[in-house]
This record gives C-alpha cells, sequence and structure tokens, in this order.
C-alpha cells in the first residue's frame, strides 16, 4: 500500500496555519474578525522576515554539508546591528554605506570561517563557536557596554512602515530576498555545485567543482546575510543593544531544519526555511500570548524542532 508523504516545506506551511488559527481561539486572539485575523497574520509574516533572512545563510551552509553549521550568526548580527546604528546616525545620507560596510564585515568574518574550515580542517562547529567568541569579545571591547548612534528616517519608513498596499516594506523585501534565494539556489551554477559538494565532496571534487573555493565563499555568503539581518533588524526597531542578535542564533539553526533541510546537506530549499521561519515566529507568539515563561517556551521549541525532524526522518524512510 503506498504511503502519503508530505513535504518538508508544506508540512510546515501546514503548521503555520494550524498555530496562526489556533492563536485565534486565545483570549487575545482574534476572534472571527477577519479584519484582525488579517492584521495579525501581516504582523507575524514582518516578524519572520528577519529570522527567515538571517536564517538564509544558515540554509547554505547546511545544504553544503561537511557538518556545516554557523554558530557565528548571533554575533555577526550583533556586530553588523552595532555598526549600522553608529554609521547612520539619523542621517538618511548614510545609510548606503552602512548597509555596504555590514555586508563588507559581515562577508569578512565569514571568510575567516571558510578558510579556517578548507584549509586548516577545522570543524565547522568548533571553528564558528571560536569566531563567535572572537567577535563578541571584539564588542565589548570597541563598545565598552555602550552604543550610541540612531537610525534614519528612511529606514524606519522602508522597513517598518507600510510601503504598498499596506504592506510592510519588510514584507516586500523578504519576497525579493526570496526570489534571489531561488534564483540562486535552482538556477545558477553556484546552486548545483553547493547541492552537489553537500551530496557527496569527493564525487563533486572529481567532478570538477572547486570544494575549497564553494566552501570559503559559502561560509562568506553566510555571514553577508547574518549582516543584512543585522541592518534590517535595526532599522525595524530603531535601537540596539550588544546582545540583539544572540535570540536569532538557535531559531535560525532551527527554521532550516523544520523547514525540510536536511541537516547532513545536500538536499534543501529556501522556501522551506521560510516556512520554518513562520512556524517558529509563531509558536513564539503563541507562547508569549499564553504568558508562558522563558524555560517552557524554549522546551515546547526544541520538542517541536525534534519532532519535526523525526517526522521527516520517517518519510525519508518510506520513500527510500
Amino acid at each position: 500500500m503506498k504511503r502519503l508523504t508530505i513535504s518538508p516545506p508544506l508540512a510546515a506551511v501546514l503548521l503555520a496555519l494550524a498555530l496562526f488559527l489556533l492563536s485565534g481561539f486565545l483570549p487575545n486572539g482574534f476572534g472571527g474578525n477577519l479584519d484582525v485575523a488579517m492584521a495579525q497574520a501581516v504582523n507575524i509574516v514582518r516578524l519572520s522576515v528577519f529570522l527567515g533572512i538571517i536564517a538564509a545563510g544558515q540554509t547554505l551552509v547546511i545544504i553544503s554539508g561537511g557538518e556545516g553549521i554557523d554558530l557565528s550568526t548571533g554575533a555577526v548580527v550583533t556586530l553588523t546591528a552595532i555598526l549600522t546604528y553608529t554609521i547612520v546616525n539619523d542621517r538618511n545620507e548614510q545609510v548606503l554605506p552602512a548597509l555596504l560596510a555590514v555586508l563588507v564585515v559581515g562577508g569578512l568574518i565569514g571568510l575567516v570561517n571558510g578558510a579556517g574550515i578548507a584549509f586548516l580542517a577545522i570543524s565547522p562547529l568548533v571553528m564558528t563557536l571560536g569566531m563567535a567568541g572572537v567577535v563578541s569579545g571584539l564588542i565589548l571591547v570597541i563598545t565598552q557596554g555602550k552604543v550610541s548612534g540612531a537610525v534614519a528616517p528612511i529606514m524606519t519608513q522602508l522597513i517598518a512602515r507600510p510601503a504598498l498596499l499596506g504592506i510592510p516594506g519588510a514584507i516586500l523585501i523578504w519576497a525579493v530576498f526570496a526570489a534571489l534565494m531561488w534564483l540562486l539556489l535552482e538556477r545558477t551554477t553556484f546552486g548545483k555545485n553547493l547541492f552537489a559538494i553537500g551530496t557527496n565532496r569527493t564525487t563533486a571534487r572529481l567532478s570538477g567543482i572547486n570544494v575549497t573555493g564553494m566552501v570559503i565563499g559559502t561560509y562568506a555568503l553566510s555571514g553577508m546575510l547574518a549582516g543584512l539581518g543585522g541592518f534590517l533588524i535595526v532599522g525595524n526597531t530603531g535601537v540596539v543593544h550588544i546582545r540583539i542578535g544572540d535570540p536569532f542564533l538557535f531559531p535560525s539553526i532551527a527554521a532550516v531544519a523544520v523547514g525540510g533541510t536536511l541537516l547532513t546537506g545536500g538536499k534543501g530549499s529556501y522556501f522551506g526555511t521560510m516556512a520554518g521561519a513562520l512556524v517558529l515566529t509563531l509558536m513564539t507568539s503563541l507562547l508569549t500570548t499564553m504568558q508562558m515563561q522563558e524555560s517552557v517556551r524554549r522546551m515546547v521549541l526544541g520538542a517541536t524542532l525534534l519532532t519535526m525532524i523525526a517526522i521527516y526522518g520517517r518519510q525519508r524512510g518510506f520513500r527510500q
């Protein structure tokens, strides 16, 4: 008898929909009011944008295989958020220089990660964890625990406020970003080579793929995307602190896993990661509305991650 299987991205979308409908039955839910429901849906998607963009780098690193996970993401987000806040300092003309600076800084940190992994054969977990410590220490040295600056009015206008048909600018940015990620993974040589090295690096090398260059480039791109995430977070919140990126580390990995990307590499999609970001954001919102303690929220998120991975694993076994 043929077993029914559901693709991981679709499973994540269905879970997100179920969570959203569940939130409507809570005391502070939308209670059948369509306008309130639409407003809440838009807000949830807006909140998912920043996790979704940060998790894009994790998606690339995990697809590349080699037990790749970027544990420096949270520190890079914090550093680039601080740089954005300081460079912009309430001046619209400094927004583009700040964006360029954070992309370069994030890319350089990722480049060091990739070089250490590719040339020194350091485990990705160890290399990126060590880099996270270096960056965190650098933040403390530079800021001495205090950050001065301000976001520019144009950042708030483009990111946090409605831009088109009442849709926040952040969501429109995410839509364009998702299209670019799809093109990168599905329609470029880089994307094809990324899946190849994630499946089997020895075979990929024998096929003429520059595995070392791919690994370095992937981690550099992950750092750049973390930098972009830091830039957007500051534009949305208007404030920054020296731990602003820490809450995004575990969810950025979990979003990739919940979205169905194989943690062993070689298979996945960014649309799955987007669905995973929506699931995690909805769960966090739901648990917060239920006034759950932080410890309980973490346990629920961890249990959900393990459950989804177990379900995906069983479905792969059935197909095989």
